[in-house]
Parts: structure tokens; C-alpha cells; sequence
């Protein structure tokens, strides 16, 4: 896996620090990423966010996020490390299409990404997947289970839906909880590994 330079870890890095890796965590407006960053990263996350208002109204779908007060208007960032000396820098990034500019800035130097999408929403995460493929970054994409998702979605059907490559990890997780962030993201660290080996 390509990485930074790193003979001498900075102070602000764990001693264990070998591999420093730029992940993306993507998807659409209101699907968890802010959420998702907030329950893993062991620094203080840095957020964007900012209010919601009646300007935004008509390009700001509400729809299943209706609880939704905030978006998220540069980046998220947060850091997590994992053993065997591999750090992730973890950029969120806003998933609307105005932002498309801002995204492809903070994508530069990226490994991959974690397309977070709803299955209450599936047809939201479409133009998200379609910058990250654009990129030609690898990804995986992790469900994430809100509580009314539906139940009766198999794996293969939101596959399906999402006309995922056979190879393209999917995973399910509570991105309000740290344990199954980490397994999502596990899970694009994985994939990376597995392409480089190939």
C-alpha cells in the first residue's frame, strides 16, 4: 500500500506509525458520515457544519432525514490507528452534486473511499458512486442501518440496485457505532490490500 514517508513519526502519531493512508468517506447528503467519522476517530474531529436553512430547501432533499438539521459544507476529518502501524486520515466529504469541485480537491492522494449509503434511499448514493468511479479510486460501500431501514432488502438485491462489481466489498454497519465503523472500514482497508497484492 502506498504511503508518506514516515522514518520518524511526528509527535501527534502514535510511535507505531508505518503507514500514514488518505480514505475517503463518501455518500450522499444525511446517509451518516459525520456520525460515521465521530465514532472511530481517537482525535477531536474537525467539522464543517453549518445549518441547514430555507435557501438550501430546494436542493437539499429532506426526505427520510427529515430529523436532519446541519450538512456538512467542506470536509470531515478524523484519524484512527490501526494495528500494525497503518494510520487512516479520514476525509469526509459532502455528497451533494454542487460540491462535485470541492470533492475532487479532497480526493487528490486518496487510496480509496467508503461510500456510505441508505438503503431507505438507494437511488440518492447514485451520482456519489458515480465520482468515486469516475476517480477511478477503489471503494467498498457500507450500509448504513438506520433504525427504520428496511429489513427485507437481501445483500444481492441492494448489489443489484446499486449494479455493484462482483469484487466491490458491501458491508452492513451502525455508523453511530465504533466497532462496526471500524469493521466497514476494515473492510476498504482490505480490498486495498488485496488489489495491491494482484
Amino acid at each position: 500500500m502506498a504511503s508518506a514517508p514516515s522514518s520518524v513519526s511526528p509527535p501527534h502519531l502514535p510511535d507505531t506509525a508505518r503507514e500514514l493512508v488518505k480514505i475517503l468517506v463518501a455518500g450522499p447528503f444525511g446517509v451518516g458520515k459525520t456520525t460515521l467519522i465521530d465514532s472511530v476517530s481517537e482525535i477531536t474531529p474537525l467539522h464543517t457544519e453549518e445549518r441547514l436553512t430555507q435557501a438550501s430547501a430546494h436542493v437539499d432533499d429532506l426526505a427520510g432525514v427529515r430529523e436532519k438539521s446541519t450538512t456538512t459544507v467542506a470536509i470531515d476529518f478524523g484519524r484512527i490507528s490501526l494495528p500494525g502501524g497503518v494510520v487512516l486520515y479520514l476525509f469526509g466529504t459532502p455528497g451533494q452534486e454542487r460540491f462535485r469541485e470541492l470533492w475532487e480537491d479532497i480526493s487528490y492522494g486518496a487510496l480509496g473511499a467508503l461510500v456510505l449509503v441508505d438503503s431507505r434511499r438507494l437511488g440518492a448514493s447514485f451520482d456519489v458512486l458515480e465520482l468515486v468511479e469516475d476517480s477511478g479510486l477503489p471503494y467498498a460501500v457500507a450500509v448504513n442501518a438506520f433504525p427504520d431501514s428496511p429489513r427485507h432488502h437481501t445483500d444481492a438485491q441492494v448489489r443489484r440496485a446499486l449494479d455493484l462489481e462482483a469484487d466491490t466489498p458491501m458491508v452492513t454497519c451502525d455508523a453511530r457505532d465504533a466497532h462496526s465503523s471500524i469493521d466497514a472500514l476494515l473492510a476498504l482497508v482490505d480490498h486495498l490490500i488485496l488489489r495491491e497484492a494482484r
